[in-house]
């Protein structure tokens, strides 16, 4: 697979877009990709990848080229290749399309204030509107289904693909098609503004001496931010780890967040071009209280990987609803005409071997949305909160 700086490295991808988005997700700067792999990675040749893509680089290249010297466009043929593969996830972006969507990955972005997700039947829906935005000064409302952007009909295209439609230049416009659940349609056209969402960690102590942790996102840096986080907090303190509508992201800053509470180890395997690779936590946990995770069905991807590993390795109880069940993961590859593919190189699993793609994990204990942080502090102090 070819290298190059332009494009991030691989991700678990995000199920939603970041913040304005969802997971986000997915995207990365050197890292694995360019050939760089931190100590806590290790890899060995296995059999072929399992749920890699149908569609190899190579394939890509040669339909890009095609196209250029046609006079066509080379994006439009790769996406059209990639439409063709089955994989949900795997998605072709234009060069500034796909620079907005790797902005998300900063924790800032351009944009109209939306969160997509799919529905149970494969329908793109409106999963959060940010307050004060332009799509919420415009009237969208959360559920409403969203059929196209810019004029480009988003029915089958990945949320992560919906989302790079959705951003660009601040003060740019664009277009949207909605309906609502009595058959409303609407059409709008917004104009992008900078976004963001808040500090992607942020810590709130509780009166009783514990703590809650919440990660937005794994955007660039939210691992150290983890650490740095849970190292200033007082020794064995106890912690609700808030992963709750975190779309995902970067793997290697899930696997430092997960260092912030697991000594080394294992947090994730995963498949990559014919090798299964070892996605560890780093050495030096600084959290070593009574830990709860508290998810819910908009828990993805990457922040899936944490929750898993925390839960298999016994380091945590998880609390709240069925995690949205995004298993695989990414790579991005520069094509020849500028765009980015992304295409999926296999599934990855948590420490005991568990797959979530479609399934998501399981919480030890259920909780529904209005009480599940009243219960995870309840199975906080059951576990033992330190004098």
């Amino acid at each position: 697979m070819p290298e190059s700086p332009r494009v991030p490295r691989p991700r678990a991808g995000q199920g939603f877009p970041l913040a304005a988005p969802l997971l986000l997700a997915a995207v990365l700067a050197a890292g694995l990709r360019g050939g760089w792999l931190p100590s806590s990675y290790e890899a060995q040749q296995t059999r072929a990848p399992e749920g890699a893509s149908a569609v190899s680089g190579a394939r890509l290249d040669g339909a890009v080229r095609s196209a250029l010297a046609r006079g066509r466009s080379g994006t439009e043929a790769a996406r059209a290749l990639v439409s063709r593969s089955g994989h949900r996830w795997d998605a072709v972006y234009g060069p500034s399309a796909y620079a907005a969507w790797s902005e998300g990955l900063t924790g800032a972005y351009a944009g109209v204030g939306l969160a997509l997700a799919h529905d149970a039947d494969g329908v793109l829906r409106v999963s959060r509107v940010r307050p004060g935005a332009p799509a919420a000064r415009a009237g969208v409302r959360t559920g409403e289904r969203l059929l196209s952007v810019g004029g480009r009909e988003v029915a089958g295209l990945p949320v992560t693909r919906t989302v790079g439609l959705l951003r660009g230049e601040p003060g740019t416009r664009v277009a949207v098609r909605l309906v609502r659940d009595d058959g409303t349609e609407r059409r709008l056209v917004l104009t992008r503004v900078r976004l963001g969402d808040g500090p992607v960690v942020s810590v709130e102590r509780y009166g009783d001496g514990g703590a809650r942790v919440r990660v937005r996102a794994f955007t660039r840096g939210a691992g150290e931010r983890v650490r740095a986080a849970v190292a200033a907090l007082p020794p064995r303190t106890a912690v609700v780890l808030d992963l709750r509508g975190n779309p995902g992201g970067l793997l290697d800053e899930a696997a430092r967040a997960a260092g912030a509470f697991l000594d080394g180890g294992v947090v994730a395997t995963y498949e990559d071009g014919g090798s299964r690779r070892v996605l560890g936590a780093p050495r030096g946990a600084a959290g070593s209280g009574p830990l709860v995770v508290l998810v819910d069905g908009g828990t993805a991807s990457a922040a899936e990987v944490v929750t898993g590993a925390l839960q298999d390795r016994g380091r945590a109880v998880v609390v709240g609803e069925p995690t949205f069940g995004k298993g695989t993961v990414q790579v991005p590859r520069a094509l020849p005409d500028g765009s980015v593919a992304e295409l999926t190189v296999g599934r990855w699993r948590t420490p005991a071997g568990r797959g979530v793609e479609g399934a998501g994990l399981a919480p030890d204990v259920s909780a529904a949305p209005g009480t599940a942080e009243a219960r995870a502090r309840e199975v906080l102090t059951g576990l033992g909160t330190p004098p």
